[in-house]
């Protein structure tokens, strides 16, 4: 009798973890985004990984630790002694998304140092999330005496006046200015794990796009759609880079997913003349 012991794919793998809000495993599923480009990795051993710092972390306060307490220790571990922070140098290195790697070099962007600090910070008690500010992912901190902002790429924490400043540029773009200017409040609010994923894999993809890498583009768009499957510009996108490849049969399904979806589009006749032309090279 044999035993059926048949592994996951990558993508299989990433939807088991997706598939509820309420039990969503922000870690386990951004370390498996490695999983395209790191075959062989290991997300157990990098969770264990990332377990260990957190031991290590606890052994350095006493277990009646204020909050604040808690959090000075959190930033002194990871910004100074272990000296994570932002890749200047090389910012748009794919690897600065995959946490296996961000671990070993300790340079990341953004949003994957923010989704390790954030484990650490729920594992030592503190009231923490993720916030989507435009352009720059930060974390925040409830403490019993207000909130505290912070800058995952630099470890400083952000007063409302530099928070405001960081904002002028996007309100400029934006056009949200005087009679239309929004509450910062409204720009910390918390993001979703499901978000916090999406914001990762569209990064990857724009770094592909820029590169004209599509067959990793259309990877990343695999598990956006798995992700996120009413997205549908998501849809469009792997189209076009399946078109890209050459690969004329998978493209036109979904541009016609898109195009049944996305009423108001703006760019319908450029996606409809595009499918026009793949069916013809299809038949």
């Amino acid at each position: 009798m044999s035993l059926n012991l048949d592994v996951p794919s990558p993508l299989q793998y990433f939807a088991s973890l997706v598939q509820s809000d309420e039990h969503f495993p922000l870690l386990e599923a951004a370390i498996s985004l490695a999983q395209d480009e790191y075959p062989d990795l290991d997300v157990q051993q990098v969770l264990g990984d990332v377990d260990q710092l957190l031991a290590r972390l606890k052994r350095r306060l006493p277990a009646d630790a204020s909050p604040l307490q808690r959090l000075r220790a959190l930033n002194q571990f990871f910004f100074r002694d272990l000296n994570f922070g932002g890749n200047i140098n090389d910012y748009y290195d794919p690897d600065n998304s995959y946490l296996n790697a961000v671990l070993r070099t300790r340079r990341g962007i953004p949003i994957s140092l923010a989704v390790l600090w954030l484990e650490l910070a729920g594992g030592m008690g503190l009231n923490a999330r993720g916030v989507a500010f435009p352009g720059h992912f930060m974390v925040k901190v409830n403490l019993p005496k207000g909130q505290v902002v912070i800058d995952p790429f630099s470890g400083h924490s952000l007063s409302r006046e530099e928070l405001a400043e960081r904002l002028e540029p996007f309100r400029q773009r934006s056009g949200l200015l005087d009679e239309f200017e929004v509450p910062i409040g409204l720009y910390l609010q918390s993001v979703p794990a499901r978000d916090v994923i999406g914001r990762m894999l569209r990064n990857l993809k724009e770094i592909h796009k820029t590169q004209q890498d599509w067959v990793r583009m259309v990877a990343v768009q695999d598990r956006l759609i798995v992700l996120l499957p009413e997205a549908w510009s998501e849809y469009r996108d792997r189209g076009m880079a399946l078109a890209e490849q050459g690969e004329a049969g998978r493209a036109v399904p979904d541009l016609e997913i898109y195009l049944e979806h996305a009423e108001d589009a703006l760019d319908l006749d450029v996606v409809s003349d595009r499918l026009v032309r793949l069916r013809r090279q299809k038949s």
